[in-house]
């Protein structure tokens, strides 16, 4: 498939530095097998460049493990110690892109995730938001134009060696799921300079 045939409305090729400002990174996980834990990292940089043919684009994104918030202090600090994330040993986890093809109603963003030292494939279900002008900002050095892209997919916590397999207390499922759900919400920044 060639960008004469991915039809993108006002698609703009260029390198874009991601907006930490306008920018989600969430998951949600099963817990006790009955409701679900929300959660966000706040502290995040990438870079998305987009090809001549969207087919040719690419992702780089840091996060900081650290800025994890699931709305309580005690659990944020437990999921930062060596029991889950371990982020005095491993500070960040990284996405690198290894190819972008068409997929469902969108495109499938095929990429290797690098969490606990440990690096596994993880493809993402992409859905490109749009691309338009930034008219609000001025005295951003990045001003010009802005793009927005959605990227959902799923994890195994326990591939990257994320928390352990501790039992429902008389049930038979994890107390917390294996499978994480990634939800991501880029707003990205047209570099001009």
């Amino acid at each position: 498939m060639t960008a004469e045939l991915v039809e993108i409305p006002g698609y703009i090729a260029g390198t874009w530095i991601i907006d930490p400002l306008h920018t989600n990174v969430g998951f949600t996980i099963r817990h006790l097998m009955v409701s679900r834990v929300r959660g966000r990292f706040g502290t995040l940089e990438g870079t998305v460049v987009t090809g001549d043919d969207p087919l040719g684009s690419s992702v780089t994104a840091t996060i900081d493990l650290a800025s994890i918030d699931t709305g309580i202090a005690q659990r944020d600090e437990h999921v930062r110690s060596a029991d889950f994330l371990d982020v005095e040993k491993y500070p960040t986890m990284t996405y690198r892109s290894t190819g972008v093809r068409p997929g469902g109603d969108g495109f499938v963003l095929d990429g290797e995730l690098t969490l606990r030292g440990m690096t596994r494939q993880v493809p993402l279900d992409l859905e490109v938001g749009g691309f338009g002008p930034d008219p609000f900002r001025e005295d951003d050095p990045f001003k010009g134009a802005r793009a927005g892209f959605t990227a959902t997919g799923e994890i195994s916590r326990l591939e990257f060696g994320v928390g352990d397999t501790a039992k429902v207390p008389g049930g038979n499922g994890l107390g917390l799921s294996d499978k994480v759900q990634i939800i991501l919400e880029i707003q990205a920044s047209l570099q001009t300079a």
